[in-house]
C-alpha cells in the first residue's frame, strides 16, 4: 500500500490545527481533503485560507464523506468521547488532541467503539511519538541510571485571554488536563507503569478551574514523580530523572516547540565509581550528551498514524496507556478537591 494515501478531515478549527496541517502536507503519504465547523461560514473562511479543498457546515457531514479516512479531533476535551465515538462508529480513523476523553469510563467506550469498528484510534500526545521519549524510555528501562526513583517536571506558562475555553469548567478546562497531563504521561513512558496512590494541591479560579497545579505519584516499585504546572508563571519547562546510579535531564521533555532542538544530559556512574570526594557530587561521573536536532514530534504523530492506517503498524500510544493516563489525571483532580491522598486501582 506503498503508493496510497491517507486522507486526513480537520474536525474542528481550533488554533492547535496550525500544528498539524504543515506535518500532514509535509507527509508524502497524506492529503488534507476537508475540514468541518458548526458554522458554515467559518468553515469556508478556513477552508480558503489554508487551502482545503472541501469545508463543510457540520461535523456530520465530514464524517459522511467518503474522501476521509482519518479525522484529526480538535474539540474541547469535554467533547471528545461523544466525537471519538461517533468517528469511529463513522469508520474514520482518529487522532484526537489530547486528552483523549476526561474519564476513564469514557476511554472505555471509546476503545470499545475503536474495537468494532476496527479502526486505529489515538490519543495525540505528540511526545510520545518522538525518538527521544523512546530513548527516556529505553535508557531507564535499560538502567542507564540505576533504578529510577523520581521523575521530577515543570509545565508553566501565562495565560492571559478571559474567555479561553481552557479556563471553562464546562469544556473540561483546568491546567493539569492542559499541560499536567503531558507531565503523567512523559512518568508513565519513563517508568512503563501506572500508578498506585496520588495526591495533589491546586490553586482554582472562582469558575473552579485549575489554574497552578502541583503534584505527587507513588509507582509499584517505589518511584516518585512530581509535577508542578500552571497558567499563572513564566514560561518554564524542564523534567529529571534520578536513579540509584545516575540521572537525566531534558531541556525540552514535551517536545512542543518545532524546529528546537532537544538534548537529554545523562550522568552516571564511571567505571570508577568510588572517584568521587564526597558522595553529594558528581566527580567521576560519565556525562553523555544526547541531542535531538530541530525536533518536530507533531510530525512524528502524523507519520506514526499514516504507518498504522496504511501499513498496520502497531500503534505507538496504545488505548490502555492513554487509559492510564487519564486515570492518574482524574484522581490528582479529585484529590485536590477533597485533600486526600486517592488510591488507583
Amino acid at each position: 500500500m506503498a503508493s496510497k494515501k491517507a486522507r486526513w478531515g480537520l474536525l474542528s478549527t481550533a488554533r492547535i490545527n496550525e500544528r498539524l496541517i504543515p506535518c500532514i502536507r509535509a507527509s508524502s503519504r497524506s492529503e488534507l481533503v476537508a475540514v468541518a465547523s458548526r458554522d458554515g461560514e467559518r468553515a469556508r473562511r478556513y477552508a480558503a485560507d489554508w487551502q482545503i479543498p472541501t469545508s463543510h457546515d457540520s461535523y456530520e457531514a465530514l464524517l459522511a464523506d467518503p474522501d476521509v479516512d482519518i479525522v484529526y479531533l480538535s474539540l474541547p476535551n469535554s467533547l471528545h468521547a461523544e466525537w471519538n465515538i461517533k468517528c469511529a462508529d463513522a469508520g474514520k480513523h482518529v487522532l484526537c488532541e489530547k486528552p483523549l476523553a476526561v474519564t476513564v469510563e469514557e476511554v472505555d467506550r471509546i476503545a470499545a467503539a475503536a474495537q468494532r469498528n476496527a479502526v486505529v484510534l489515538q490519543e495525540a500526545c505528540m511526545m510520545r511519538f518522538h525518538r527521544q521519549t523512546d530513548d527516556v524510555r529505553r535508557l531507564v528501562a535499560e538502567g542507564a541510571i540505576g533504578e529510577a526513583r523520581i521523575v521530577r517536571s515543570v509545565f508553566t506558562f501565562t495565560l492571559n485571554r478571559d474567555d479561553d475555553i481552557r479556563l471553562d469548567p464546562e469544556l473540561g478546562g483546568g491546567v493539569l488536563w492542559d499541560l499536567g497531563s503531558y507531565q503523567v504521561s512523559l512518568a508513565q513512558a519513563a517508568l512503563q507503569q501506572n500508578p498506585v496512590e496520588v495526591i495533589g494541591w491546586q490553586v482554582a479560579s472562582d469558575r473552579g478551574v485549575d489554574l497552578s497545579f502541583s503534584g505527587q505519584l507513588r509507582y509499584p516499585r517505589g518511584a516518585i514523580a512530581q509535577l508542578f504546572c500552571s497558567f499563572q508563571s513564566a514560561p518554564a519547562w524542564n523534567a529529571e530523572i534520578v536513579g540509584t546510579a545516575g540521572f537525566m535531564q531534558l531541556d525540552e521533555p514535551y517536545q512542543n516547540h518545532p524546529g528546537t532542538d532537544g538534548h537529554i544530559r545523562l550522568l552516571r556512574e564511571g567505571s570508577d565509581a568510588s572517584g568521587a570526594t564526597f558522595s553529594d557530587d558528581t566527580e567521576g561521573m560519565e556525562e553523555e550528551m544526547l541531542t535531538y536536532a530541530r525536533a518536530n514530534a507533531y510530525q512524528d504523530q502524523v507519520d506514526a498514524m499514516v504507518a498504522c492506517v496504511l501499513d498496520a503498524a502497531p500503534p505507538p500510544l496504545a488505548l490502555a496507556q492513554s487509559r492510564g493516563n487519564i486515570a492518574a489525571v482524574t484522581a490528582l483532580l479529585e484529590s485536590a478537591r477533597t485533600g486526600k491522598a486517592i488510591a488507583l486501582r
